[in-house]
C-alpha cells in the first residue's frame, strides 16, 4: 500500500469505487472517466507502479482478470470489440502510478480513434533499433 496512492485506497475501501469483480490479487472497477460506455479498470491490489515493477503473481491475476471482463463487455454490453490498453510513464499518458490495466469496450460508432496514422517506416531504422532490442 502506498499512502498517497488514489488506487490503494480503492483497495482498502477508503476510496468509494464501483467494483465489478475481485479476486484475491485484483480488482476491477468502472473508470470514472470513461472512454466509452463500459470502461474498467484492472488493478492489482499490491501496490507497484506500472508493469514493469509488478509482482509477476499480481500481473497475471490482473491480466487474467482482465481478460474475463474483455469476455464480458462484449457480450453483456453488445460491444463489437475491446482495448486493453497500459500506460507506462507520464508520456505514455499514465496518471495514476498504480499498475493498472484499462477494459475499453468498443462499439462500431464510438468517437475515438487511433492516436497515431500508421504509415510503413523505415526498415533500416526498424531493423537498427530492434538490434537494441535483441
Amino acid at each position: 500500500m502506498s499512502e498517497n496512492c488514489l488506487f490503494c485506497g480503492i483497495v482498502a475501501g477508503t476510496i468509494p469505487s464501483t467494483r465489478v469483480a475481485e479476486t484475491d490479487r485484483a480488482i476491477a472497477f468502472m473508470d470514472i472517466n470513461p472512454a466509452t460506455a463500459g470502461h474498467l479498470l484492472v488493478i492489482p491490489r499490491a501496490h507497484s507502479t506500472d508493469l514493469r515493477t509488478a509482482d509477476a503473481e499480481d500481473l497475471t491475476a490482473a491480466t487474467l482478470l482482465a481478460q474475463s471482463l474483455v469476455g464480458r463487455v462484449i457480450e453483456r454490453l453488445d460491444a463489437d470489440g475491446a482495448n486493453l490498453l497500459s500506460c507506462i510513464g507520464a508520456a505514455a499518458w499514465q496518471s495514476v502510478f498504480h499498475t493498472h490495466l484499462h477494459v475499453i469496450p468498443r462499439y462500431q460508432d464510438d468517437p475515438l480513434r487511433l492516436p497515431w496514422h500508421p504509415t510503413p517506416g523505415d526498415f533500416d531504422q526498424i531493423n537498427a533499433t530492434a538490434a537494441k532490442l535483441v
